[in-house]
């Protein structure tokens, strides 16, 4: 005669998280994977790349890195000094445990920039945590907080070779709009 045995395992799920300390050495390896895939140079743009030149030598000590999660977080405020052409955003972090395994951050708003090349949101997922799902969930979790921010359609744009980030602008309900300085796109629906 065979049993079932039934066991009941808590597995803790990635979510979106204000940033927080709890994930100080997870973050810290996470972009020292970034580097390692040759981010962080001068010729990158992106919000890795600039945090990885601005922050990096901060982020070695528990209370350097605070400093920085504290920085993050109040770039949501309108008056928190910026860069020239910088808007307020949200920035949230997908955490699974104590597990660092990516970004995305919410503009606010457009500038002529943004609204040409970067859109409202941009994500970055940590190289070893790639093709997972996570984007695709991540960016999924955050359309609900972007339309509190009253955001009703997120401009969300990959590079025109990017495949993988242009399936999960899709699968979130992106709709192509077109291509301008190498990048597509798209109109994502946040309700």
């Amino acid at each position: 005669m065979r049993r079932r045995v039934r066991f009941d395992i808590d597995i803790a799920m990635p979510e979106l998280s204000l940033p927080t300390v709890r994930v100080h050495q997870s973050f810290v390896a996470a972009m020292a994977e970034f580097r390692a895939e040759g981010r962080g140079s001068a010729d990158d743009q992106s919000m890795i790349g600039s945090e990885l030149r601005t922050f990096t030598r901060r982020w070695s000590t528990p209370a350097g890195f605070a400093t920085y999660v504290d920085w993050v977080r109040n770039q949501t405020l309108e008056d928190s000094p910026r860069p020239d052409g910088h808007v307020p955003s949200t920035t949230l972090w997908w955490i699974q445990d104590d597990t660092y395994l990516g970004r995305l951050a919410i503009r606010h708003r457009l500038t002529p920039y943004l609204r040409e090349v970067a859109g409202h949101i941009g994500y970055d997922v940590r190289p070893t945590g790639r093709h997972q799902g996570h984007a695709t969930a991540m960016l999924a979790a955050a359309l609900p907080v972007a339309y509190h921010l009253d955001i009703r359609s997120a401009l969300v744009t990959c590079d025109v070779d990017n495949v993988a980030s242009r399936k999960v602008i899709e699968r979130n309900g992106g709709v192509f709009a077109d291509q301008r300085n190498g990048k597509l796109r798209f109109w994502v629906p946040t309700a």
